[in-house]
């Protein structure tokens, strides 16, 4: 395998797209803050699929995006967080073995938690509990730390339609109805598919809801 050096001229066009990578990632972090700070909303390439996101802890926002997706409130929202320490502020009881399996599982894990707190009512399930995913891509990671609080992540799909597999399969319905729409060139996802789904009980107690 030949290795490229950053003095060659190939080097220096790897490093140079990088740099320009990361240029756009820093800008367009800067335009979802402004979005998501006002009660915004926001199209954006999560660490699965790409997904309608929002401010988690606020309701109207949460709203924009129900009517978005033309989805009923009934069906709760998954939210995203940047670590795992996190958890407890939204989370009363963290069962040790959601952080066993969080530890332990490197692909996409979406874990559904009872007692929920500190959250928008209509993201969580009527029962208060919360669909939540740490997720380790430099985007979301960076967007979510630097905007302190969770972001809502939920297909970018209309209810009832197929998930999209690119950004050009996103209904155009929807890119023009957010309030900010990434750069697709910012479209990192390596694993296109929703991620694995875990409901746990307070007990510890737990079942695939989406393997």
């Amino acid at each position: 395998m030949a290795l490229t050096y950053p003095g060659t001229p190939a080097g220096i066009a790897i490093c140079s797209k990088f740099a320009r990578y990361l240029f756009s990632m820093e800008e367009e972090i800067k335009k979802c803050l402004e979005v998501l700070a006002r009660g915004g909303t926001i199209l954006y390439p999560t660490d699965t699929i790409w997904g309608i996101g929002c401010d988690a802890t606020n309701s109207k926002a949460v709203n924009k995006v129900y009517r978005l997706k033309q989805r009923t409130e009934q069906k709760s929202l998954i939210i995203l967080l940047d670590d795992m320490s996190r958890l407890d502020a939204y989370v009363e009881v963290v069962p040790t073995i959601a952080r066993d399996l969080l530890k332990h599982i490197d692909s996409p894990l979406t874990i559904i938690y009872p007692r929920a707190k500190n959250l928008a009512p209509n993201v969580m399930a009527e029962d208060h509990s919360i669909a939540i995913r740490i997720v380790k891509d430099t985007f979301c990671k960076t967007l979510i730390h630097d905007f302190g609080k969770p972001i809502v992540s939920t297909s970018a799909n209309i209810s009832g339609q197929n998930h999209p597999v690119t950004f050009k399969n996103i209904s155009p319905i929807l890119k023009k109805g957010v309030d900010h729409c990434v750069d697709e060139s910012l479209d990192q996802i390596k694993e296109v598919k929703p991620s694995q789904i875990i409901k746990i009980d307070i007990n510890g107690e737990f079942k695939i809801i989406r393997p």
